[in-house]
């Protein structure tokens, strides 16, 4: 019954790496480093190379996750500074409007 048990868990976990994708890029990374002509030193350096080439490096995504925040946080300053600047003009106008009218009574 445990035989069995941990054959199943085994088949799940390989349909899982299989459906996720793992087991083609683990393939395409290890055949290449068979079909290399000059067999890297360190396997495992050319293989975390390799395996993650399709994808963005490590750094490149937290440096991007970082811009944007700072734009995030930039965009929140803007649309503080936007709806100051809206209710200045707003002042403005109404002291505008408030004067306009002041002369032409008095006119």
């Amino acid at each position: 019954m445990t035989y069995r048990t941990a054959d199943s868990k085994r088949e799940e976990f390989r349909k899982y790496l299989e459906k996720a994708g793992v087991l083609d890029t683990l393939t395409k990374v290890l055949v290449g480093l068979y079909e290399e002509p000059e067999k890297p030193n360190d396997a495992i350096d050319f293989i975390k190379q390799h395996i993650g080439a399709d994808g963005p490096d490590t750094a490149d995504v937290e440096q991007l996750k970082l811009e944007v925040t700072e734009l995030r946080q930039k965009c929140e300053q803007l649309s503080e500074e936007n709806a100051e600047l809206k209710q200045k003009v707003c002042n403005l106008a109404y002291v505008y409007l408030s004067v306009h009218s002041i002369v032409k009574v008095n006119n």
